[in-house]
């Protein structure tokens, strides 16, 4: 590989041997190979069409291939083949005293699984459970089941279980484990279980599943929880399941309990869709339990079920409900009634059903009144209008512009012109500025009255108001006839000749009879429609004007309008907002707002609008919504556009929902939708995010196929997504695979796998990739290149990494200097400074100037292999070329020259680096001070602060504190370093934990308990964590004070107020507790070690199983020994003595022998005492056998008997009659061995 390279090098580049690569570049590597280029024409020969391979079947083909990390798709199998003691070890962390106890059981009972299990929920509380710890639990339950087949477990236990894996969503094993229990006639009652497995299967999309499991619930008489029926009741709604839903909302609504927003907001979702599908008898009887129960019902129900009625026209059995719920309509829901009433039973019928729904309670608006004044001219009845104009006046409310443009309309169709003026000028007085409506019915009216010369004044009066422009050329009664919609030729004035008959039709103020040249029909049509369209103004109209406008702002309003004029969308109204404001993202908002009061107009709108919905909803991140709508459409039958698609799964990617995801992608492909280039990036991000590669492949064999002209750069983006997500190793197979089809991969591909594999830290693969680039004469890029060379050289590679240099150097000329400089970095990172040298005079002979970033890099290497002189000399040279230090770089200055005894150095280094910082002034200081004490030099710091404070004006930040902190109790200077945390505390900056720790020991070393607890205090008053070192500094120094109880008061405290970290550390303190006899608290602190995820040490087992055989806790001892051994440490021999010695006191003589031969399996060789304590025993029992085997061990072991124990074992074995011969020749022959190895002689045995 390195000799195809070094020729490529020579050829391409002519190089010549210079002294800098021969230090690296061995002789032998320069022979002669094939070229480059021939390699490159072989390559482009063997290179086949890409949209020609056939990549049908890839996907299986990647799945089979990749199967062990599908199998591990997800969370995998919690220690799998494990048995009962490893799961109870594995659980131990979150009850380790009854995991403790119950790992010695030899059969387990129900009794005792359900004690465990009770501990285990008592233990994890409201706070967060690993799944994993579940997992464990699950299967000891099963465990325990398969154990014996008489095994049965409590109901109490079932619950527990089962509520525990609802908790952490193992949602199919609940309904499993419920299945089963009722099969084995446990019926579970517990409402947690019941309300999270319902809301798991909501979000899951298995509603079916969720409402089954609900009505099973329900046969038990069990209510779930109320965000419960809000999650179903949500899902229910958008699925339009009507019956369902409105049985479930019953069910809410009678439990009787408070409802939340949420639940009220659903309760209102339920009504909206039971009037939507005509309901509302159900709707009504809903909302009148509702009502029993003291609650209000919204306005929007008071307004959906007043439509539903409207709809129906049962005007009287609405009245009836509002005088059954005591409750009046609102304003809208009102206007909404009487405008159907004038619509459907004329205007009068209304008034009167006004002046009953006044009973209710009803307060009409002018909006009311301006309905019933619209109506009465509608119908010609102006006296009724003028009636109502005058009622609202009287009720203190003001008309609005509406009012008096249909009084004004009335007035013209009745012909009474005479009087608009009035109105106009009472308009006025009411502060109502007319509109171009006004003006345009004025006009209508004076054209339709003959009266041109009253609409000529109008016309200047729109100019005055700055609706028109009129010039002096302008034929007034030509524009006005324009403004009303006449063609210029179609209407034209004329004065009569009195030639034959008579035209005259009106006169002029002149006297002159003039007449009108046009259709009359026609013109007098035109007119009535303005002025009738005046009168009932028609907001879907005005809307769909606005909309071709694309005034977002008058559209809203007039929707806004609408609604309090009690109007409903039509069709074509609702698609022009949908369509015109839809696109803009600024305006989604409110028109999602619009179309979700009227969705049960679906039905209604195109295909173009509701893909326009999917859209909307998806860029305002309402994915449900979105997805209700693609439902929709799919049972409507309607063509889902691919922009749709597109937009809906883009953002479920965003949001991470899985399963909507999956399912609308699913529906997508089956719709022949396929994502493009850009569009795909997002759904490969998710798909391996969530773990789902089968997913993954699937979608890149539908691009591969799809998009046969882009199969390469598919090929990069799937290998850059796999890489970011960590599945380098799965993009390694993938190119394999292609490869094997026949692709030939770019150098994008490439370098996309070498930045995968090593941010997941497989570098031998990625070495081997590059060997493969560089074998087919690729040069890698300048990120591959500065993101290896330092590696190639951590590993030793130095030849890979100069012969990558010089690549790099060659081909990528703008960057060759960082090329250099990371060749450098990777020499200095490895101690090799020598190295460095050549590489500089290699940069010069090509003229690569030397910039900040590699002076730096050579400032840093030398100062890690402690070379003043050069490190001094490179100063010089930063110094005249006015070259900018880095940060780092005057790190480890400062740091070398205060370690080098240099103080003095330093503090010049630090005026030099000020001279040329602009904002970093502190973290300068902060260096330096850190340093000086590091260096043993405190004294140079108040001179150092004096000026950060009085030279430079600088203010410290909580950095700078925390250093002093740290640094004088360092100097065991206790004086400053409490008055500077005491000051950081004041100022509300929170020290470090080093610097809290030091502070505390040093107040405890030195005595001072008092203030260390009134320190202790002071972060238990703000919450602050106590680390190990502070509660074992504190606790030591309450112990050594004879302060026993206040050492565990102070623990329990922690306890109590959770100010214990995570892996706290207390094997000091439980070895303090043993030997003060309180082997309790030490119990406690291993069990909360434990729970905190940190294993005590064998030394603190140690103590505790000692301190609880001198107290003789047999039971405790051996448990804790037991668990000693199982996390594999490895007891004293000083344990084991005792341990052995307690249990032979306490006649337990197989647990001693399990116990020794458990030593023995160690490779532990039990002492001369453990086997006395044994030998005692078996004497005791007189179990001469067993003895004779302890006397053979003993002495296989180097122990020899003391002769009382021997001559009491020689009595016994004497005295004991031995009727079996053989038995009897046995024991002969053990006195002899014994007795000759002890130095008596054959001839004194009696």
């Amino acid at each position: 590989m390195i000799r195809i390279l070094c020729n490529y090098l020579l050829q391409i580049h002519r190089l010549r041997c210079s002294s800098s690569l021969t230090l690296f570049i061995p002789r032998k590597f320069f022979l002669s190979v094939q070229s480059p280029v021939a390699l490159r024409c072989r390559n482009k020969s063997t290179t086949i069409n890409l949209s020609s391979i056939n990549c049908s079947g890839i996907a299986q083909s990647l799945i089979s291939r990749c199967s062990v990390l599908l199998e591990n798709e997800g969370n995998g199998s919690t220690l799998p083949n494990a048995s009962l003691m490893d799961l109870l070890l594995e659980i131990s962390d979150v009850v380790p005293e009854y995991a403790r106890r119950i790992r010695r059981i030899p059969e387990l009972k129900p009794e005792d699984v359900l004690k465990l299990f009770i501990e285990f929920q008592s233990e994890v509380g409201n706070n967060g459970i690993q799944v994993k710890k579940v997992e464990c639990l699950w299967r000891i339950f099963k465990f325990a089941n398969e154990s014996s087949g008489n095994f049965k477990h409590l109901p109490r236990s079932c619950e527990i279980m089962a509520s525990l894996l609802s908790r952490v969503g193992k949602f199919k094993e609940v309904e499993h484990f419920l299945s089963e229990m009722e099969s084995q006639g446990i019926l579970l009652d517990n409402p947690e279980v019941f309300g999270c497995l319902i809301q798991g299967l909501v979000c899951e999309g298995n509603l079916e599943r969720a409402v089954l499991i609900y009505e099973k619930a329900r046969q038990r008489c069990i209510s779930p929880s109320l965000s419960c029926y809000h999650v179903l009741l949500d899902s229910l709604v958008q699925m339009k399941e009507t019956q369902v839903a409105l049985g479930v909302c019953t069910d809410m609504v009678e439990m009787g309990f408070g409802l939340g927003d949420e639940e009220k907001a659903s309760f209102d979702n339920v009504i909206r869709l039971l009037c939507w599908q005509g309901n509302v008898l159900e709707a009504r009887n809903l909302v009148k339990k509702f009502v029993a129960l003291d609650f209000r019902p919204s306005d929007e129900v008071l307004y959906q079920i007043s439509r539903g009625y409207c709809d129906k026209k049962d005007f009287e059995d609405l009245l009836s409900f509002f005088f059954e719920i005591k409750t009046p309509p609102n304003v809208s829901s009102g206007n909404k009634i009487i405008y159907s009433l004038c619509k459907d039973f004329g205007s009068e019928s209304a008034y009167l059903y006004l002046r009953e729904l006044e009973h209710t309670g009803f307060k009409p608006d002018e909006i009311t009144f301006g309905i019933l004044i619209g109506w009465s001219c509608h119908e010609g009845n102006l006296r009724k209008a003028f009636i109502y104009l005058s009622e609202l006046l009287s009720s203190g409310l003001k008309p609005d512009l509406l009012s008096y443009n249909a009084l004004i309309s009335g007035m013209f169709k009745e012909g009474l012109w005479e009087n608009a003026q009035g109105i106009l000028a009472e308009m006025v007085d009411q502060g109502i500025e007319p509109n171009l409506s006004t003006f345009k019915i004025l006009l209508a009216g004076y054209c339709k009255a003959r009266q041109f010369e009253e609409a000529k004044s109008i016309v200047l009066e729109m100019e005055t108001c700055g609706f028109i422009k009129l010039s002096s050329v302008d034929d007034q009664l030509c524009k006005i006839f324009s403004f009303l919609g006449f063609s210029e030729s179609s209407v034209r004035l004329k004065r009569d000749n009195n030639t034959g008959v008579s035209k005259t039709e009106f006169f002029d103020t002149l006297g002159n009879g003039l007449y009108l040249d046009t259709d009359i029909d026609e013109y007098e049509k035109r007119l009535t429609k303005v002025l009738e369209e005046s009168i009932l103004p028609d907001f879907n109209l005005l809307i769909i004007d606005e909309c071709k406008n694309r005034d977002c702002k008058a559209v809203l309003g007039l929707v806004a309008e609408m609604d309090r004029w009690g109007q409903e969308f039509t069709s074509v109204g609702l698609m022009s907002l949908l369509k015109s404001n839809c696109k803009l993202i600024s305006k989604i908002k409110p028109n999602i707002d619009v179309w979700e009061r009227k969705p049960y107009m679906i039905a209604q709108l195109g295909a173009d609008t509701l893909s326009l919905l999917v859209q909307a909803y998806s860029k305002s991140r309402s994915t449900s919504s979105g997805i209700g709508i693609l439902n929709e459409m799919i049972q409507m039958r309607v063509e889902i556009k691919n922009e749709a698609y597109k937009a809906l799964i883009n953002s479920l990617c965003k949001k991470g929902n899985l399963n909507d995801l999956l399912f609308c992608w699913d529906r997508a492909r089956k719709d022949g939708w396929v994502p493009g280039l850009h569009d795909c990036k997002s759904l490969i991000s998710c798909l391996c995010e969530k773990g789902k590669l089968k997913e993954v492949f699937s979608l890149l064999e539908t691009m591969l196929v799809s998009h046969p002209l882009s199969r390469l750069d598919i090929l990069n983006i799937f290998l850059e997504r796999l890489s970011e997500a960590g599945f380098a190793a799965i993009g390694q197979v993938l190119s394999e695979e292609l490869t094997s089809l026949g692709f030939s991969l770019d150098q994008k591909a490439y370098e996309l796998l070498i930045i995968g594999l090593c941010k997941v830290n497989n570098i031998s693969m990625a070495f081997s990739v590059l060997d493969d680039i560089m074998g087919r004469s690729m040069v890698p890029s300048i990120d591959v290149c500065l993101r290896l060379i330092p590696i190639l050289c951590k590993v030793g590679r130095y030849e890979t990494a100069v012969a990558l240099k010089e690549m790099g150097g060659s081909k990528l000329s703008s960057c060759s200097h960082r090329v250099f400089g990371a060749l450098m970095k990777g020499f200095f990172m490895m101690g090799k400074v020598r190295e460095t040298l050549p590489l500089l005079q290699d940069m010069l002979s090509k003229g690569i100037s030397l910039d900040a970033e590699i002076y730096n890099n050579l400032v840093q290497g030398h100062c890690k292999v402690k070379n003043f002189d050069k490190v001094w000399e490179l100063l010089g040279i930063i110094v005249r070329k006015d070259v900018s230090l880095s940060m780092s770089s005057y790190k480890k200055l400062v740091c070398f020259m205060c370690m080098e005894g240099r103080s003095l150095q330093a503090l010049h280094l630090k005026d030099l680096m000020l001279r040329n910082s602009k904002s970093y002034d502190c973290v300068i200081y902060n260096i330096l001070i850190f340093y000086i004490f590091r260096s043993g030099n405190g004294s140079l710091v108040p001179k150092i602060l004096d000026e950060l404070l009085h030279g430079r004006k600088l203010i410290p930040d909580r950095v700078t504190y925390d250093f002093l902190v740290y640094g004088f109790s360092k100097c065991k200077d206790f004086s400053s370093s409490t008055l500077y945390l005491f000051t950081m505390i004041q100022l509300e900056f929170r020290p470090s934990n080093r610097s809290l720790n030091a502070v505390i020991s040093l107040l405890c070393d030195i005595g001072h308990l008092e203030k260390a607890l009134e320190l202790s205090q002071e972060m238990e008053s703000r919450g602050w964590v106590h680390s190990s070192v502070v509660q074992d500094a504190i606790a030591e120094c309450l112990i050594s004070n004879g302060k026993l109880l206040e050492a565990e008061c102070f623990l329990n405290r922690m306890v109590e107020m959770s100010l214990i970290p995570e892996h706290v550390d207390y094997n000091n303190i439980i070895r303090q507790f043993c030997h003060n006899g309180r082997w309790l608290k030490a119990i406690d602190l291993i069990n909360i070690m434990l729970k905190k995820g940190n294993i005590p040490n064998a030394t603190s087992y140690d103590f505790v199983i000692q301190s609880c055989c001198a107290y003789k806790k047999l039971e405790e001892a051996v448990d804790f020994h037991t668990e000693m051994l199982d996390r594999r440490l490895k007891p004293s021999i000083r344990t084991w003595d005792k341990l052995v010695y307690l249990l032979c006191r306490e006649g337990q003589t197989k647990e001693s022998e399990r116990v020794l031969m458990s030593m023995t399996a160690m490779g532990e060789k039990p002492s001369k005492d453990a086997y006395c304590s044994m030998l005692d025993r078996y004497r005791y029992e007189n179990d001469l056998e067993k003895a004779s085997e302890t006397m053979r061990a003993m002495q296989e072991s180097g122990y020899e008997l003391d002769f009382e124990t021997q001559w009491s074992l020689i009595n016994k074995l004497n005295d004991t009659n031995l009727k079996d011969s053989n038995n009897n020749n046995s024991n002969k022959g053990f006195l002899a061995g014994l007795l000759s190895k002890s130095g008596f002689s054959r001839a004194w045995i009696p």
